[in-house]
Formats: C-alpha cells, sequence, structure tokens
C-alpha cells in the first residue's frame, strides 16, 4: 500500500475579541486612512513638501526625489558606492559578498553590512537613473511603515477600524527630530540608517504574523520566517529585537506545563514561533552564517561606542528615552496601555516589545558593553509609545461614535477626524526634516560649493592611480557631508580612499584613524582607546607607507603648511585643497627581517596597536600565525632582540592588482612578503605558503615560485550559507506552489 499523507488541519480562525467594536468599515476605508500618514511621509521625502506656513518659503518644491543627481548627507553621502560597487565588481563574479579595493586597503563588502537595500538599488538601476534608484531605496522602508504598523495591530486582534485609526498614530514616531542616529526615523534614515528602516518595518510585521499563527496554533507558516530573514538581510540590531520580543511565545510551553489543554496549545504555538526561526535563517544563511562565523572569528573592528545615559532630553542631550516632543505622546499612551488592559486586550506582545528595549538601553550602558550600541533599541520604545497613544485615540473615537445611532458614520467621521488632527499636528510640528531633505537629495551637484568639489575630483582622475589619504575636517560638511571624499572612487576609478563607511567591517579602521589623526588639524578620532598623537608629518608618512599610500590631499591652511614643511611634493593644487605626492613605498614588500609570531596574552589586535606606535622599527614585522621556525614572542619588545636578518637584494612587482585578484612576481623566493592588503580569511593563495595576518592589519606570503597569485576566494561559510538559502527558496516556492493548487482544485 502506497502511503498518503494526513490532509493538512484547517487554519484555526481568531477567536473573537473580548469586547465587541461595533463600527464595521470596509477595507478601503481603512487603506485611506493609512494612506494619510504614507502620503505625508512620501511628501516629506521628496522634497516636494517645504516648511509649511514660514514666511519667505512657498509649500511646494521640486520633488528632488527624482532628481537623478547624486545623494549626500551625513553617511548617506558615502552609502551611494556600495550598489555600485556590488554592481560593477561583486555581481559579475557570480557573488553576493565580495571584496573591494575601494576602501581600507581593501574591506570585505556586504560581509558586515546589509545586503538586501543595495540589492534593491541594483534592480532599480535597471530601469531608473542611479541617483533616484537610491533614493527610493532609501525612502521605502519609512513609506512601508505605516502599512506594517496596520498589519501588526490587525494581527494582535485589532478591527480594522482600532488597527487603521491606530496604526496612523504609531506610524507618525517617524516625524520625531529629537533623534537623529538612533535609526527608524526620517532623520535618521537621512543620516544613512536607512537598511534599519527597512528591517524596522519588517520586524514589527514579522511580530505581529507570529502572535496571529500562535494564537492560531500554526506551526508552519514559511511566509513568517521569510520576513524575519528578509528583516536580517536589513539589519541585525531589529533583528535581534524582533527575534527576543516573540521568546516568550516560545517558551511559554513551560508556563501550561500543569495544564495539558493549554500546554497543547502553547506546544503548537512555540513549534511555530521556532519554525519561523528556522525558516528566516535559511533564507538569510547566505550572509548571516558568514556574518556569524566572521564576528565570532575576530574578523570586525570594535568601535568601543559610548553608550547613551541620559533619561529626559533637553537641548544638550538631545537623544534620550523621554526627548520633550515625547511627554505629551507618553501622556496619552499611559491611557491608551490602561485601556487596553482594561478592555483584555492581547497587547502583552505589544508592551514587551516596546519596554524590553528601553530595559536594554539602560543595562547595556550599566554594564560598559561597547559592540552594540545602546540608542540602537529606543526605536521600538518611541514606536510602542506612539502605538499605545495611537489605541488611545482609536479606542476614544469608537467609544463617541457608540453614541450616535448612525454608529458605522459616526465612527468613520470620528476615525477621518482623528487621522486628520494627528496629520496637521505633525505637519505642523515639523521644522527641520523638509530642510534635511533638501539638503541630501538635492545631491552633491546642488551645492553652491559644487564647483570646488567637482574641480578636486578632476585634479584627482588626472592623477596615475594609487590610493587617497585625505584630512578629515568636518567644516567639509558644506560639500554635502563631511564625507565627501570618501567617494572619490565613484567619482574616479583607480583611486581608493583609505576611509570609508561601515567603520566595524575592516580590521585597517583602528590604524586608519590613528594615521587619519596624524595628518588632520582636527580628526574625528572615533575609535575609542586609541593613542592618537595628533598632527605629525614624520609618524604620518612612516604611517602611510606601511598601507602603501600614493597621495595626501590636504585641506586646512595648518595641514597643508605642515605638509610643506616636512618636505612632501605638492602636485595640484584646487583650493581649498592641495594634493601631495607620498614617497614611495613597496605594495609588495620583501621582508628585511625573519618576521615574529605573537604568542602573548593579549589579542593580537592590542599587539599590533603597539607595534603600530614603534614608528622606528616597523620592518620587524609581527605575525599571528606563521612557519615553526619563526619566533615566538609574547611581548612587543621582544622582536627587538637580535632580529634574524634576510638578503635585501630581492624585490617584488606587482603585475596584476583587481578587487578579488592580486598577483606578483618576485626575485626573493622563500622570504616572506607583506602583501599590503587587508587580511581576511577567505584570501587564498597559489606559489607561496600562508595567508598570515601580519600586524598591523594586511597579509605576510612566503613565495615557493617566481610568480605568486592571491585570490579572494569561497570558503565553506559561503558555500554551506548559499546552499542553505537556495533550499530554502526552492521550498518556499514549492509551498506556495502547492498552496496554489490546493486553492484551485477546492475552488472547482
Amino acid at each position: 500500500m502506497t502511503a498518503t499523507a494526513p490532509p493538512e488541519a484547517p487554519e484555526r480562525p481568531l477567536p473573537p475579541d473580548p469586547q465587541p467594536r461595533r463600527a464595521r468599515i470596509s477595507k478601503w476605508f481603512a487603506a485611506g486612512l493609512i494612506a494619510a500618514p504614507t502620503l505625508l511621509i512620501l511628501l516629506t521625502m521628496s522634497g516636494a513638501l517645504g516648511p509649511i506656513l514660514r514666511e519667505g518659503q512657498s509649500l511646494w518644491r521640486l520633488p528632488y526625489l527624482l532628481v537623478a543627481n547624486t545623494p549626500t548627507g551625513g553617511d548617506m553621502g558615502a552609502h551611494v558606492l556600495l550598489p555600485k560597487v556590488l554592481a560593477e565588481n561583486i555581481l559579475p563574479t557570480g557573488r553576493i559578498l565580495g571584496w573591494s579595493m575601494d576602501w581600507y586597503a581593501g574591506f570585505p563588502a556586504l560581509y558586515f553590512y546589509f545586503p538586501l537595500p543595495a540589492l534593491a538599488t541594483v534592480m532599480l538601476d535597471f530601469v531608473l537613473p542611479y541617483g533616484v534608484a537610491f533614493k527610493l531605496v532609501t525612502i521605502a522602508g519609512l513609506v512601508a511603515l505605516p502599512v506594517a504598523a496596520y498589519h501588526m495591530l490587525r494581527y494582535f486582534g485589532f478591527t480594522r477600524y482600532i488597527a487603521s485609526v491606530a496604526g496612523v498614530g504609531a506610524s507618525l514616531f517617524v516625524f520625531m527630530e529629537s533623534y537623529s542616529i538612533f535609526g527608524a526615523n526620517i532623520k535618521s534614515t537621512l543620516a544613512g540608517e536607512f537598511a534599519f528602516s527597512w528591517s524596522f518595518a519588517l520586524s514589527i510585521l514579522y511580530v505581529g504574523m507570529v502572535v496571529r499563527d500562535y494564537r492560531r496554533g500554526v506551526r508552519l507558516n514559511p511566509w513568517a520566517g521569510l520576513v524575519l530573514g528578509l528583516t536580517a538581510l536589513s539589519h541585525i540590531v531589529t533583528t535581534i529585537v524582533a527575534v527576543v520580543t516573540v521568546l516568550p511565545l516560545f517558551l511559554s510551553p513551560a508556563v501550561a506545563v500543569f495544564d495539558r489543554k493549554r500546554l497543547r496549545a502553547a506546544t503548537a504555538g512555540a513549534i511555530g514561533v521556532g519554525a519561523t526561526w528556522v525558516v528566516g535563517f535559511a533564507v538569510s544563511a547566505f550572509w548571516s552564517l558568514a556574518l556569524g562565523v566572521r564576528v565570532l572569528g575576530g574578523m570586525t573592528t570594535d568601535m568601543g561606542w559610548s553608550p547613551v545615559k541620559t533619561i529626559v532630553g533637553n537641548y544638550q542631550n538631545p537623544g534620550s528615552p523621554i526627548p520633550g516632543e515625547l511627554v505629551p505622546v507618553l501622556a496619552v499612551a499611559i491611557v491608551g496601555l490602561a485601556w487596553t488592559v482594561m478592555r483584555r486586550d492581547r497587547v502583552g506582545i505589544l508592551g514587551w516589545m516596546m519596554l524590553w528595549p528601553l530595559a536594554g538601553y539602560f543595562l547595556i550602558a550599566r554594564f560598559g558593553l561597547t559592540m552594540l550600541y545602546n540608542a540602537r533599541l529606543l526605536p521600538y520604545w518611541f514606536f510602542g509609545v506612539y502605538a499605545f497613544a495611537g489605541l488611545a485615540i482609536a479606542l476614544g473615537a469608537a467609544s463617541f461614535a457608540r453614541r450616535f445611532s448612525a454608529r458605522d458614520t459616526a465612527a468613520k467621521a470620528f476615525g477621518i477626524g482623528a487621522v486628520a488632527v494627528m496629520i496637521v499636528a505633525v505637519a505642523l510640528s515639523m521644522h527641520d526634516l523638509p530642510g534635511w531633505v533638501k539638503w541630501n537629495y538635492e545631491g552633491y551637484e546642488g551645492k553652491q560649493t559644487w564647483p570646488e568639489y567637482q574641480s578636486l575630483l578632476q585634479e584627482v582622475d588626472a592623477l596615475p592611480d594609487g590610493r587617497v589619504m585625505w584630512e578629515i575636517n568636518s567644516d567639509m560638511n558644506k560639500y554635502g557631508t563631511p564625507m565627501a571624499l570618501m567617494i572619490l572612487p565613484f567619482w574616479s576609478d583607480g583611486h581608493p580612499s583609505m576611509e570609508g563607511v561601515f567603520f566595524e567591517s575592516s580590521l585597517t579602521t583602528p590604524f586608519h584613524f590613528l594615521n587619519a589623526s596624524e595628518v588632520s588639524l582636527r580628526p574625528s578620532n572615533p575609535v575609542r582607546g586609541l593613542n592618537y598623537r595628533g598632527l605629525n608629518f614624520d609618524r604620518g608618512t612612516k604611517h602611510l607607507a606601511v598601507y602603501d599610500v600614493d597621495y595626501y590631499i590636504s585641506y586646512t591652511e595648518e595641514a597643508t603648511t605642515a605638509a610643506r614643511d616636512f618636505g612632501l611634493e605638492e602636485i595640484a593644487l584646487s583650493p581649498p585643497w592641495t594634493i601631495f605626492a607620498l614617497p614611495d613605498a613597496e605594495r609588495i614588500e620583501v621582508a628585511r627581517y625573519e618576521p615574529v609570531v605573537w604568542a602573548g596574552q593579549e589579542d593580537f589586535v592590542d599587539a599590533a596597536l603597539e607595534w603600530y606606535d614603534d614608528v622606528d622599527n616597523l620592518d620587524l614585522w609581527l605575525v599571528e600565525d606563521g612557519p615553526p621556525e619563526w619566533r615566538r614572542v609574547t611581548s612587543v619588545d621582544e622582536r627587538l632582540s637580535n632580529p634574524i636578518p634576510y638578503d635585501a637584494s630581492g624585490s617584488a612587482t606587482v603585475t596584476r592588482f583587481d578587487d578579488e585578484d592580486v598577483a606578483f612576481t618576485t626575485t626573493a623566493v622563500g622570504v616572506p612578503h607583506l602583501v599590503k592588503v587587508s587580511y581576511f580569511p577567505n584570501w587564498t593563495v597559489d606559489g607561496a605558503e600562508g595567508v598570515y595576518r601580519a600586524a598591523p592589519s594586511l597579509m605576510v606570503v612566503i613565495p615557493t615560485s617566481d610568480d605568486v597569485a592571491l585570490q579572494f576566494s569561497r570558503t565553506w561559510v559561503e558555500t554551506v550559507g548559499t546552499a542553505l538559502t537556495v533550499l530554502a527558496l526552492l521550498a518556499l516556492a514549492a509551498y506556495g506552489g502547492r498552496r496554489i493548487m490546493k486553492r484551485r482544485s477546492e475552488r472547482t
């Protein structure tokens, strides 16, 4: 006999609401209400909506969103490089994760940053100008938030009426102006956190789907898992919040262990929650597996983020859990929380999603954790406050409507009125947002300083290929962002910038900022705990030679004078910038002394920082690993004792230097060579032994032939991760096809 699979159990209907909602509205009415904040967000982000009721300002402006230029503003002005790198350098190799030489003497592109928005930009770029495609991607998460908020509240069991009015209130938190880098609001998005906006909208949708499925006892909803996977591919912090938020549902069988009926339902729901985690991981595995393995392997830089510790915000400390603009909303939210609890609405998960990130904000600061910036958790607190305030307004509108005989009509009128009041109040309270939108989306090309900036780009483009170090100075914001020179490789092939965004992504980051402090009058010094020395070209040029940097661009008069006094060769002038040629260095350097292997108790990064500080002995290399015959040292100073010299007559010549392929010939076979490209475990070598991680953040190989080639190769991490993702997508397609066929058969 042939075994047949048991029929699928029908989905259980949602249980009735604890208290009947008498107002009945159509899907179209709910869609109309949700369209109001969506339209306000779209108009604000398009640049069409200018400051309202301000003297000398018009209501309507040219929609910058549709202008084909290069967006700027904060980190966003540097993020424009990544999709270009993905489209031109990585995707043609058949990969999504790859290597780029454009920043930090090479960095792993998209291993530690989020690929979904970049992929979306690349796809849109097939039909739209690049700048327009990029801008549309940056606003997508914000525009999607009202719909996500509505569906989350619907999945929690609220009627269309309550969910639509409350969803409007919840989504309006994106207009908060008291913070600009924590994530999820308009200001943070414009500062470069648009991937967070994507992931935030997806995360609250996921939480709603899981709550609905848990109540129904659904053991498998792959679509919720797909949403979790997309959440992870957009941002990791939001993914952590989403998983911890539904964790109580997963653990619920432990609470119901003595109640057989509840235990059965709780177990089914918990299995469903766990299944979404499995599907979500599998969907994102091509990226998330590599992320986890490489982070645990120490391949990122700890920036030592300083936690935010304020509670009540003010002008000096605008970022806090309770900024002034939140106080009236919080008062209404308390009413909404109390009201829903008295009504026995299912808001426990919403309250948990609001409160545990707030607790995490304080705990991270209390215990001094630096890997996670604690303020990244606050958007969920803000969203929860606005959501409960929206529920208070929605319940109030429904309650008033019941006083009228024509309840449905009254409810619609009160709902429209409540939404209109919220929208108008937010529109009238906007101060900074239209100006920020204009600044970002009019692009580099729209700035009055564009001719100065363009002139520098032309000078750089005329130079022979080579790495560029430039003086950091916040005054360069007038060109669109202080990071304007990060995207030199965006404008000019062959001229990578030593600085980029994605600070944590590269092992070179701390050493770069030490270099920057030595050639900048007012450096940013963002990595905490480093021994910054200040403007000093004697040290700076020695350090830049370690990374084979070819050019230095000064900005201030003081740095320009210091560079000239030191004797650097001035090769171009583009006021206010001056371009200098740095002393010749080798891209592939032959060892003068036998390297020593670090065997001390300190982390290798700490030892490398100590080694890097000794600029007079940078030719005595320190490596993390090496052949058994190389000396092991337990203190950095030990390398100075009786170094073993090599024949200094050998030389190496670079024959190929591409993003994922470096080759050279050498006359010093058997002698270690320093490859001045940032280290990463994916680098493999033919014609040599190695690859060994070397201080400060580079690679050492030992040639076994005259011709040596290094490749950025796939490892088991990429292979396994990609296989899991492919299998997950095939399974989702099969599941979806089966459901479609089943519905068709039921209709016939």
